[in-house]
């Protein structure tokens, strides 16, 4: 029996201070606050900002122009608000091409955004604007494939479609070379904006950038584009010819 109460006072300061190690413990972590794991960031990219010499496929003309590619987004890893800009200046007309979206984008695997929101699109400038609404999805597939794509359907109730994929390879550690091809679609003809049913257009890119910055890189390349089906048809109503090379020079950057 003497033995017995002889451990209990031995080992009934080492239970005080543990049960005393514990609580202290618990209260040090009800002071710490929680850890915020999904953040409010912030990007803004001018994808292209580009100076192109356009020679048509039978040689016969050119003509310079101003092309601006913008995307932007803000939120967090889940959920973002995104905005994309596009717009071209030829030297002998006014803006054209001018295409405006604001979507909101929901993460629903690694790597894939679902896209929903609106859109403002004028093709030229003699054309009335449409606005849409828009369904899409962008993300980066196998092999490190950029992909956007994106369905339209206007005020109207005219369906089309549009879609993206870029590729980067690179070079050295500075020297990256960009393929890109882009296509249009559309259900339905729209002769006032230019566009015929089906296919609309292809356009094939190919830009090399040196990285003097990891946020800004000046840039050369080449395009081609060429149009087709009634949309072609209707670029030759207005005096244009459907298929050109562009010869590019730009700046890509971003915050």
């Amino acid at each position: 029996m003497t033995c017995r109460s002889n451990t209990q006072r031995r080992l009934q300061p080492v239970l005080i201070s543990l049960t005393c190690t514990i609580m202290s413990s618990f209260a040090r972590a009800e002071e710490i606050s929680p850890v915020e794991d999904s953040p409010i960031r912030s990007y803004f990219l001018i994808d292209q900002l580009e100076h192109s010499t356009s020679r048509y496929t039978n040689g016969s003309a050119s003509e310079d122009a101003l092309r601006l590619n913008t995307s932007a987004w803000i939120g967090g890893d889940y959920q973002r608000i995104w905005l994309y800009t596009e717009g071209t200046k030829p030297e002998s007309a006014k803006i054209e091409d001018v295409d405006v979206q604001v979507l909101y984008g929901a993460l629903v695997t690694p790597f894939w955004d679902l896209q929903i929101g609106l859109r403002y699109f004028k093709p030229l400038p003699s054309a009335p604007s449409r606005q849409y609404a828009v369904l899409g999805v962008q993300g980066l597939a196998p092999y490190r494939f950029g992909v956007q794509a994106a369905a339209f359907i206007s005020e109207y109730g005219d369906l089309s479609a549009r879609a993206e994929i870029e590729y980067e390879l690179l070079l050295t550690q500075r020297w990256i070379l960009q393929p890109r091809l882009a296509t249009n679609i559309a259900l339905q003809e729209v002769e006032e904006q230019g566009v015929g049913h089906g296919l609309n257009d292809l356009e094939l890119g190919l830009r090399l950038r040196y990285e003097i910055r990891r946020e800004f890189s000046p840039y050369v390349g080449v395009s081609w584009h060429k149009r087709y089906g009634e949309t072609a048809q209707f670029a030759q109503d207005r005096g244009e010819l459907v298929g050109e090379w562009n010869l590019l020079a730009g700046i890509r950057a971003w915050f």
